[in-house]
């Protein structure tokens, strides 16, 4: 798996439990969970953008290849170009954890209706 090919990364999310995919803006990957945005493939350049903890966003952005997600850096997001390096098992593992970190953030019931 090359979460760096759109096809992967859409088989990636859609496989996470309560997780849902949408086309947006120019056709970007935009991947939701609770109706909130976690992560998406940026079909312009093929980065990808996830949220991350107040941590991960610090030493992420100091990483060659990884700068914050534009429009969504004050929300603690990041951008991550195929060139940065970063492992497949530390990009899934981040995007995971992106997914935690929205869903933990949803209303009691709006988790509950999702089955969490």
């Amino acid at each position: 798996m090359n979460l760096f090919r759109r096809a992967d990364f859409e088989a990636y999310v859609l496989g996470m439990p309560g997780t849902t995919l949408v086309h947006q803006w120019r056709d970007d990957s935009v991947a939701k969970i609770g109706g909130k945005i976690f992560a998406l493939f940026d079909r312009d350049d093929g980065e990808i953008w996830f949220k991350a903890s107040d941590l991960g966003f610090r030493l992420l952005t100091e990483q060659p290849g990884i700068r914050p997600a534009p429009y969504f850096a004050r929300a603690g997001w990041v951008a991550v170009s195929p060139a940065a390096g970063l492992s497949q098992a530390d990009l899934v593992g981040y995007i995971a954890q992106a997914r935690e970190l929205v869903l933990a953030r949803l209303s009691r019931k709006a988790r509950t209706e999702l089955g969490f």
